[in-house]
């Protein structure tokens, strides 16, 4: 009871959208696409606001919600952008391309469509110079927020830390699955138990890495934030 009373305490301060991106964000709430939730969204923009990220990674479009977000506010504080963002289902990626198109940001956002996975072992590999296997540090992505499919954070993450840079910032989105995460095992659904295992697999993993200081977070449905160490990027 006290948690719940808490959260509504602080959800009481939180201010809601405006214009477009307000109702971008109810009708994919009326219509069960998953969006980030406030908290976490207010979250997100202070740990912009002290980043100020010029490239800026997302894994898991859905229809645009939070990249356009992130776009808005980072325009806000007049910093120039860029944001490239992976999705993989058909009908999102037209969805999130519509509402982009909306709110004329297509030269802000670009959608990589098809599986994450594959996407950043590609972008790793234009990264590389010729034989040389050298990244460029100009390329590399100052900001990642990871909200996509929750069993293969910890690959996405292996991956994104060949695209990041000294002092870069990478949020994971959806860490408590709904509380689940902190059950046994064996009081989870049996159809839930892969990603409840895997989630905590990686709740340990990134907080045991070297190459990173991570923090977890009750926003939203929980958060996970970490900054990658000077000199250990990769």
């Amino acid at each position: 009871m006290h948690d719940d009373r808490t959260k509504d305490f602080i959800r009481s301060f939180i201010q809601d959208d405006e214009g477009l991106l307000s109702d971008i964000y109810i009708e994919a709430r009326e219509n069960g696409v998953p969006v980030i939730r406030p908290e976490a969204r207010d979250l997100l923009k202070v740990l912009l606001s002290m980043n100020r990220p010029e490239r800026i990674l997302e894994i898991g479009t859905a229809v645009g919600y939070s990249a356009l977000m992130m776009d808005q506010f980072l325009k806000s504080l007049g910093v120039n952008h860029h944001i490239d963002t992976c999705e993989f289902d058909e009908k999102r990626i037209s969805t999130a391309k519509k509402n982009i198109s909306l709110m004329n940001r297509e030269e802000f956002i670009e959608i990589f469509p098809g599986d994450a996975a594959e996407t950043l072992d590609n972008m790793i590999g234009k990264l590389s110079s010729d034989g040389g296997g050298c990244l460029y540090e100009s390329y590399l992505y100052d900001f990642v927020f990871i909200d996509a499919a929750k069993a293969q954070y910890k690959v996405y993450l292996d991956k994104v830390m060949k695209l990041v840079h000294s002092g870069s910032v990478i949020v994971t989105d959806n860490i408590l699955q709904e509380g689940e995460v902190l059950e046994s095992h064996f009081l989870v659904e049996k159809r839930d138990r892969t990603i409840h295992d895997r989630m905590r697999e990686y709740l340990q993993y990134i907080k045991n890495d070297s190459r990173l200081d991570t923090v977890i977070l009750e926003a939203g449905d929980g958060v996970a934030v970490s900054v990658v160490r000077i000199g250990d990027r990769v």
